[in-house]
């Protein structure tokens, strides 16, 4: 299946292929301006041959723009690119787990205030206490005879 992440690759491939061949262009026209001042000053025109020149100049100035501009895309479609790529893609997911989390937590503590907390914690203890009140008579009313009985099965269950 193919992702956003592969199209975004093949984007940077793609990019950078044209840039290749944009670098080619220009430096068949780098060439054909050197001879084209060359040609010039051999007839004896300097001013065409400085225009040349210029030109050839100019030139060179966009291959030096373009080479950093194909370095940039080779490190992004290089591995090291496609790590920081996924990486990137790995923290927008952390942080969008994150953001879903603290939204969870933003609920339950809607849903239990520490009001609710200290009541449910007292009732919790009224209950124990009175699960003892209970243990205590059912016990008094036993014999020990009768405990141990209690005890036995309770040994024989674990």
């Amino acid at each position: 299946k193919i992702t956003a992440h592969d199209r975004a690759i093949l984007d940077l491939k793609v990019q950078r292929d044209k840039m290749k061949q944009y670098q080619k262009r220009l430096q068949s026209v780098l060439d054909r301006e050197q001879e084209i001042a060359r040609e010039s000053l051999k007839k004896g025109d300097k001013t065409r041959a400085l225009r040349a020149l210029r030109q050839r100049k100019y030139q060179e100035q966009l291959l030096v723009k373009t080479d950093g501009q194909l370095q940039t895309l080779q490190e992004l479609a290089s591995l090291p690119g496609r790590l920081s790529i996924e990486f990137t893609q790995i923290q927008a997911t952390v942080m969008k787990g994150l953001e879903m989390g603290n939204e969870v937590l933003t609920q339950l503590h809607k849903e239990m205030s520490l009001e609710k907390v200290e009541r449910l914690m007292d009732q919790t203890k009224e209950g124990v206490a009175y699960q003892r009140e209970i243990d205590e008579a059912l016990m008094s009313t036993m014999s020990p005879e009768e405990e141990e009985a209690v005890q036995a099965e309770l040994e024989a269950l674990e």
